[in-house]
């Protein structure tokens, strides 16, 4: 455990996904949980572990599917996260949604390590960039999917662990990025359009395209 780059995925069948890709050991691979504050405690876990062993992880990249916006990032694609988002993550008002910025309690957009994004852009020149949401509740309705372009333009994705696991990297001081395979479109739910054996195919070709790079 340590020395190369940790791979975090939310559920196991994602983990196997991943290592699918891979033809050597080189990336540590692990499930920590679904939602961003299992995300943020598995991940602060491994990466302490690591660090009491005397051998750190040298960067953390959050993988595994999520929905794309439509006419963003199509079902069966990738996307590269410029930035990871808790979109959820403020209060409501009179005038709309006030983000912890707008409150004044800290941040709710932590951006990828700019080294790490581009080693993986490089790899994966198709994968559409942009920033990923993280949700506790998954989008289901076309209003919340139009609130939350509203409120970030550049979003191209969603998901429920990448904010968590990039708040621990952050903490740790460890580069981080968020790399995601799209299983379905946001919006209306409507488990009819989901592709989720394309999405962890997907995440199976990204990863033996770039494994070796990281």
């Amino acid at each position: 455990m340590g020395d190369g780059i940790l791979v975090v995925t939310a559920v196991e069948a994602e983990a196997e996904a991943v290592r699918a890709g891979l033809v050597s050991d080189v990336l540590t691979v692990a499930p920590v949980g679904v939602g961003p504050a299992a995300a943020a405690a598995g991940t602060a876990r491994l990466v302490a572990l690591a660090e009491a062993a005397g051998r750190p992880y040298r960067g953390v990249l959050s993988a595994g599917i999520g929905g794309g916006f439509p006419g963003r990032a199509p079902v069966g694609g990738t996307v590269l996260a410029t930035r990871s988002v808790a979109a959820d993550l403020g209060a409501e008002s009179p005038d709309g949604f006030l983000t912890l910025d707008e409150l004044g309690f800290g941040t709710t957009s932590l951006p990828a390590d700019p080294a790490l994004l581009e080693v993986l852009r490089a790899g994966l020149p198709q994968a559409v960039t942009g920033a990923v949401l993280t949700l506790n509740t998954v989008t289901g309705t076309a209003a919340s999917s139009a609130a939350l372009l509203a409120r970030h333009p550049d979003a191209v994705a969603e998901a429920m662990e990448g904010y968590g696991v990039a708040t621990a990297a952050a903490a740790a001081g460890l580069p981080f990025a968020e790399l995601r395979t799209i299983s379905n479109p946001i919006g209306p739910r409507d488990r009819s359009a989901w592709r989720i054996g394309d999405a962890f195919a997907a995440l199976t070709a990204a990863f033996a395209t770039v494994g070796q790079k990281l």
